[in-house]
């Protein structure tokens, strides 16, 4: 049986082993990101408190929604839909989506890509929202950032919205880092480079990672599943020998998988 190697960060990074687990896929966990509260939580708080200012709120990812919340809480329990204060939540994929209902987000209240479209990303997401802002429309971005407090992401969307006269406010909710491997863990990773497993990506900042914990390490006898173009496109620059592009659903991973196997 393939042994797929689940690359996110370690909460779901688990919960994707036991979801592929579930489908008869052997799956073991090995992050290449790891994520802490952003260093200082008063920005974030002070965005919390000016949420009736924008007419929406853009979360990056799951851990976006997380963080920010967690930063505010109790405050965030009173009030833990954004529909108390009028404000969209936008989402790009299904586990962002996930993570506002979690938070107490109202499904009426939160634009994103439909869960059965073929592409999660800025883009999509742009497709949907783009009729609500006007000139003027004032945006705030909830993502995360590097170590160095630098902001992680690309900057398209931001484009877009500056494009069409929006004013974009930014707060770091969380930090991504790269993780400190174990002696096991490390020759875990370099076993699954050689013995036919399944890299399972949905970052490229995961593929770099990788590269920087196994330094000089030769990924021509590695297989890797990626959740979008340019991720597939990291792997292959990284020496991948086959990659694979799949849509981030769990039937469309699980069928990616087994076209390898």
């Amino acid at each position: 049986m393939v042994q797929v190697v689940v690359t996110r960060p370690a909460q779901d990074a688990q919960r994707w082993v036991c979801e592929l687990s579930a489908q008869g896929l052997q799956a073991i966990a090995l992050p290449l990101i790891a994520i802490a509260p952003a260093a200082n939580a008063l920005p974030v708080q002070q965005a919390w408190q000016n949420m009736a200012n924008y007419q929406a709120a853009m979360f990056v990812s799951g851990n976006a929604v997380s963080h920010f919340y967690a930063s505010n809480w109790p405050l965030a329990q009173d009030i833990s839909a954004l529909e108390a204060i009028n404000t969209r939540a936008w989402a790009t994929g299904p586990g962002t989506v996930a993570a506002l209902h979690q938070a107490g987000v109202a499904a009426t209240q939160i634009d994103a890509p439909d869960a059965a479209a073929g592409q999660f990303d800025s883009e999509a997401l742009w497709h949907i929202v783009a009729r609500q802002v006007r000139a003027g429309s004032r945006i705030l971005v909830v993502r995360g950032s590097d170590h160095t407090g630098e902001a992680a992401g690309r900057s398209w969307l931001a484009e877009q919205l500056a494009a069409a006269g929006a004013q974009l406010d930014t707060v770091v909710a969380y930090e991504r880092r790269m993780p400190l491997f174990s002696p096991d863990q490390r020759r875990q990773a370099q076993q699954a480079c050689a013995d036919g497993s399944v890299w399972l990506f949905s970052s490229s900042e995961a593929i770099a990672h990788l590269q920087t914990l196994l330094p000089g390490q030769d990924f021509r006898a590695a297989r890797a599943v990626a959740t979008h173009g340019r991720i597939a496109q990291a792997a292959r620059s990284a020496g991948f020998g086959v990659v694979c592009e799949s849509r981030p659903l769990l039937a469309d991973i699980v069928a990616s998988i087994e076209s390898l196997a």
